[in-house]
């Protein structure tokens, strides 16, 4: 099992996420009718912690020499909504490991994003594209 460290979301982080993807749903971007939404306030792009949760995997840098390609995800969820000032981790735990051929396999994640509280925010299976083990010339 792994575990990163924290990160908080903060509203540079939602901004600078709406200007890149486009997507400036009032939801995320205007207070006023968020206020009126069940949440009673903005939140955070769901996308926007999926790859957050990717970078904090990444800086973790436990696969980093063996990782060929990002290969998939399944089953994404966001489960809870994330708010300005709230702050996420990533526990991963591999599900499945399949071989294909005798340099690479892929390996199958459970990953959960949690907040603060340790509530789940954002659920996913996520698949990577690995070098097998004592195999530095695979690709």
């Amino acid at each position: 099992m792994f575990e990163t460290r924290g990160r908080t979301i903060t509203e540079a982080d939602i901004v600078s996420f709406a200007g890149l993807s486009g997507d400036f749903i009032e939801l995320h971007t205007n207070e006023e009718f968020a206020m009126k939404t069940p949440y009673g306030k903005r939140i955070a792009h769901g996308a926007l912690i999926f790859s957050v949760s990717i970078g904090l995997m990444t800086q973790m840098n436990t696969i980093a020499d063996t990782v060929l390609a990002f290969y998939g995800v399944d089953k994404l969820r966001f489960t809870k909504p994330v708010f300005i000032g709230d702050t996420v981790r990533v526990v991963k735990k591999v599900v499945e490991g399949k071989e294909l051929g005798p340099a690479r396999g892929v390996v199958t994640f459970e990953t959960n994003v949690l907040n603060q509280n340790g509530v789940v925010v954002v659920a996913y299976r996520d698949k990577l594209l690995l070098k097998r083990r004592g195999d530095s010339n695979a690709a």
